[in-house]
């Protein structure tokens, strides 16, 4: 969904079981019907790794921002990158025979042809670093790019701190002192797919922060995000963040509310927000608690609307929990 107060989302979610599910399924019932392929462009890649790290381990009397831009290590790296296809299975099945304590949305997803850049079609994703919705999702979504290829370096970083302060994943270092610019690139490689990102940058120690897509635009480094950029604009479906395109899926919002071992109430009492970004990689390295379970069922989402859009080729996109979700996301039934 895109994000919004998480008070007025949880507080909705205890007044009916219902409410949540229709109001995110209205957001995801989008109709894109629409071939948009671009040749000889290249997709920019970051920066080196040698970034100076700024404004690490910060903190203030509401929240910490401790290791804030630190890259995950080989080890870390390495949960993202070699979670086992069974945890995946897992999930899936647990998602599709209802066993799961978290929401995660499986949506009749407009079916549109891929962004084709350089042959391959792309995953587009537009967030903002202060992003408490874009926080908690890009576990899920780095766990879904990790089975079509791999990161050479992710990076630890929060949702504001006026914002949940959850502990996230960063695509890679970010200005996090300014609101001026736009973080654009990561370093992600694919056989199977281009991962084109941009985050807003804005200053973390307040609260959330957006700027329309024509500020992204006005900001992109290259040709290749400026067509990235100005097809998800001309979608006219950006709400909020995280808004990204998967395949041949338009996602308007995150797929999935996972905050944690225990169900939140209120802004106030989202477990993930008292995690470390230790503790959240050693859940999910282990499968075995309801945080896990909820982020590996969001990630086989996006890798449903993925699969698609390369033939499901790769070899996720055989697992059978994945193709009864294929079908479920593309047809409802």
């Amino acid at each position: 969904m895109p994000r919004k107060t998480i008070d007025s989302i949880l507080q909705s979610s205890i007044r009916t079981n219902k409410i949540l599910s229709v109001a995110v399924i209205a957001l995801m019932a989008v109709n894109v019907f629409m071939i948009y392929s671009i040749s000889n462009l290249k997709i920019s890649q970051a920066p080196p790794a040698t970034t100076t790290v700024p404004a690490a381990n910060q903190s203030t009397s509401s929240g910490t921002l401790g290791g804030i831009n630190t890259p995950l290590n080989a080890s870390e790296l390495a949960v993202i990158n070699n979670a086992p296809l069974q945890y995946y299975e897992t999930a899936g099945e647990r998602l599709l025979n209802g066993t799961l304590t978290d929401e995660v949305l499986v949506s009749n997803a407009p079916q549109a042809n891929a962004l084709v850049l350089n042959g391959k079609p792309s995953i587009v994703y537009i967030g903002a670093d202060s992003c408490i919705y874009c926080g908690e999702n890009r576990w899920a979504m780095a766990l879904a790019l990790a089975k079509f290829g791999s990161f050479s370096a992710l990076y630890k970083g929060y949702s504001s701190l006026g914002d949940g302060d959850v502990p996230t994943l960063y695509w890679k270092q970010y200005n996090i002192t300014t609101q001026s610019d736009v973080s654009f690139g990561n370093y992600y490689s694919s056989n199977y797919l281009n991962f084109i990102s941009a985050d807003y940058e804005s200053p973390i120690t307040g609260g959330f922060q957006i700027q329309p897509l024509s500020f992204f635009l006005q900001k992109s480094p290259n040709s290749t995000y400026t067509s990235a950029i100005s097809f998800m604009n001309s979608t006219g479906k950006f709400q909020g963040t995280p808004f990204s395109l998967w395949g041949g899926a338009l996602v308007p919002g995150a797929d999935a509310i996972v905050f944690g071992n225990t169900t939140p109430t209120s802004a106030a009492s989202l477990p993930l927000s008292t995690m470390s970004h230790a503790q959240v990689l050693s859940q999910l390295k282990n499968f075995n608690d309801q945080f896990a379970w909820g982020e590996y069922a969001a990630a086989d989402v996006y890798i449903a609307y993925a699969c698609p859009s390369i033939n499901n080729t790769a070899q996720v996109c055989q697992l059978p929990a994945i193709k009864r979700l294929e079908l479920a996301v593309s047809t409802g039934k």
